[in-house]
């Protein structure tokens, strides 16, 4: 029986090659990629550390510049990534391609959480230190994050995004062993799928506020509003709001409302400033003008918690077009002007 060839990627026959040439000859060809290149590349050496030989030959044998069969010697491993790195570009800067392959690989680790429900993650990391916890969210797309950290308490919420916020760059070695626990503590029930990048900082804890519900939200900034007064603030400040539907152009505003049902867009309008008001209704037809006017009055008194859930609805629909470039949102009013 005849075992199939695998199919190489073009960096993965990339490595194969360099990883059969003598380190001066590598380097020579390594200098010839860009950074980013020579990154992937060496991420492909790393994770390979070892190639079968007639995947090896194959890969020979289309670049026609080496004999196969007897000189096959396809070693990989982090040594020879580094050895080549470091011929080809010097030691710092070896070392610096190295660092980002490592965090890069390190954040692979957590791939088999982005299949697992928010409530299988909760419990995984139930009892864990929040910076713990804070680590395993950061590597998470953060819709998955947001709907994971909807299911703390109240007390743990806040304290996790307090360690979002104040997190740096992750040490791949303790990524690795915490990722490596969970996996084992998981038993299996999660597969594998796409990674994120290891973050943290303000802008992840953005991203997963913006993804929670009403409630999970206003729960998160009031916590850290008693704990962390510049913290919240400075997150109101980036947050998205109902009200900023006034920064938007006319024909953005148009596409907005233009799937709004009347009765959501007339709660959400309840109780909303003078220039909200005027934008939302400067940019809907006559049609619906009229609409919206019979829903504002026969309405009568409405529930905080469903004019924030319009208000919600309203938001998410516009982070969704802004994120597909549908619509531009402008997040300041320091624009510079020209005479």
């Amino acid at each position: 029986m005849t075992t199939a060839t695998p199919e190489l990627t073009g960096s993965q026959k990339v490595a194969v090659v360099l990883m059969n040439l003598e380190q001066q000859q590598a380097a020579r060809v390594m200098k010839q990629f860009t950074d980013a290149e020579a990154e992937e590349i060496a991420a492909e050496i790393v994770r390979m550390r070892r190639v079968e030989s007639h995947v090896a030959e194959k890969a020979l044998t289309e670049f026609h510049e080496i004999a196969v069969a007897d000189r096959v010697n396809s070693r990989g491993g982090s040594d020879v990534a580094n050895g080549l790195l470091e011929a080809s570009f010097g030691s710092e800067r070896a070392a610096g391609v190295m660092n980002r392959v490592a965090a890069s690989m390190a954040g692979r680790s957590f791939e088999f959480l982005n299949t697992a429900e928010p409530s299988q993650i909760v419990s995984l990391i139930e009892g864990e230190l929040p910076q713990t916890i804070a680590l395993v969210l950061a590597h998470l797309r953060p819709g998955l994050a947001s709907s994971t950290m909807a299911g703390l308490a109240d007390s743990l919420r806040t304290d996790v995004a307090e360690c979002i916020a104040a997190m740096g760059p992750a040490a791949p070695e303790a990524v690795r062993v915490v990722a490596g626990a969970l996996r084992v503590r998981s038993s299996g029930v999660v597969a594998a799928r796409s990674s994120t990048d290891v973050v943290g900082g303000i802008r992840p804890l953005l991203d997963i506020i913006n993804q929670s519900d009403v409630a999970t939200e206003r729960a998160l900034l009031a916590g850290l509003e008693e704990r962390d007064p510049e913290l919240a603030q400075e997150l109101r400040d980036l947050m998205l709001t109902f009200a900023d539907i006034v920064k938007l152009e006319q024909r953005d505003v148009q596409l907005v409302l233009r799937g709004v049902d009347p009765a959501n867009l007339a709660r959400a309008m309840k109780g909303a400033s003078e220039p909200v008001a005027e934008t939302i209704r400067a940019n809907l037809s006559e049609r619906n003008r009229q609409l919206l006017d019979d829903e504002l009055a026969n309405m009568g008194p409405v529930r905080v918690s469903q004019v924030d859930e319009a208000r919600a609805d309203i938001v998410r629909a516009i982070r969704d077009m802004e994120a597909d470039g549908r619509i531009v949102l402008s997040r300041a009013d320091d624009d510079q002007y020209v005479d």
